[in-house]
């Protein structure tokens, strides 16, 4: 049988930081409410000559270097992301063609901070069907650029960065196990309410932010979390125990501790990395990975369940032995 597993990581982060002190700067919040609520110190932000497909090719060039592939292997591309550079064409073939990368599928996947999950599913499908065999699976945002720096009830939420993980073909198993969902009822929780064919003067003129109900999210974000990890290990027949390590979206910290205390799982055990990167959507959980991965903790051999909620709703989660 044909698996896939992860043969390779890479992050990036934009250069420039905006710390809960700037933003005490630019709008009614403080740094002390900012940490209480949501955990977070600080966000990159891209510059002005950054886009969501440049830094998710450098997170693609250092996760293929990780891996020890080049151009020539890669036979899948798919991008997670929220804030594609264009309409069209997909941000995935915009990364293709800066590498260097000739013919194979390459797409976006949008389901918000759920895109990586969902991205990593599909690449796991192609790859065991035999539709591919070495996949560049990227969430990337640049959600500064939605951001309404003047909402501290967003604002002080969302950051930008890119990671990126190389799926090979392997007669062992990686990949264990992929579950994804939506919910469109919630629609109207946690969106951006101008696009191509609703509001589009709107987002011409610069309007186009996010929206979000902050305490229904939030609510609805701990019971899923909790669903999606039991849901995996119903499916796996196995005990919360048997996960070495929990990788949650980085959402807010009084959501990953809420869903870690729900699960059973110590603190010890869960990766957290939102105090540093803030809330960066479907790059979350690999620029989470790429960081737990070379500070040490997270070691080959260790199984690792993902999961992720965001809006439409969608959630989604899988189970990795890395």
């Amino acid at each position: 049988m044909t698996y896939a597993r992860i043969a390779g990581i890479g992050s990036f982060l934009p250069e420039k930081v905006v710390t809960n002190k700037d933003l005490e700067k630019m709008m009614d919040t403080s740094d002390e409410w900012i940490r209480e609520r949501t955990g977070i110190k600080r966000r990159h932000v891209v510059s002005d000559s950054e886009t969501t497909a440049s830094i998710g090719l450098a997170a693609a060039e250092r996760a293929m270097a990780d891996a020890k592939v080049g151009p020539a292997d890669i036979d899948l591309i798919i991008v997670g992301t929220a804030t594609p550079d264009k309409v069209f064409p997909a941000t995935a073939c915009m990364i293709q063609r800066r590498l260097g990368v000739k013919g194979c599928p390459a797409f976006d996947v949008q389901a918000a901070c759920s895109g990586f999950i969902y991205a990593l599913d599909i690449a796991n499908r192609f790859i065991k069907t035999g539709g591919a065999t070495t996949a560049l699976v990227i969430g990337a945002e640049t959600l500064s650029r939605i951001t309404n720096w003047e909402d501290r009830g967003t604002a002080v939420l969302f950051g930008d960065g890119a990671g990126c993980v190389v799926l090979q073909a392997s007669d062992e198993a990686g990949i264990i196990s992929t579950h994804i969902h939506a919910d469109g009822e919630y629609e109207d929780l946690l969106h951006v309410p101008c696009g191509i064919s609703i509001g589009y003067d709107q987002t011409r003129s610069g309007r186009a932010f996010i929206e979000m109900n902050g305490n229904a999210v939030f609510k609805r974000a701990v019971e899923t979390f909790d669903k999606i990890a039991r849901e995996t290990m119903a499916d796996l027949e196995g005990e919360i125990g048997d996960i070495d390590w929990f990788v949650p979206h980085q959402a807010n910290m009084r959501i990953i501790t809420a869903a870690a205390r729900k699960l059973g799982m110590p603190m010890e055990r869960v990766i957290a990395t939102v105090d540093e990167h803030a809330n960066t959507s479907g790059a979350s959980i690999p620029l989470a990975l790429d960081q737990a991965v070379r500070d040490g903790r997270i070691k080959r051999g260790d199984t690792l369940m993902f999961a992720a909620f965001g809006a439409g709703f969608t959630w989604g989660s899988a189970v990795v032995k890395y």
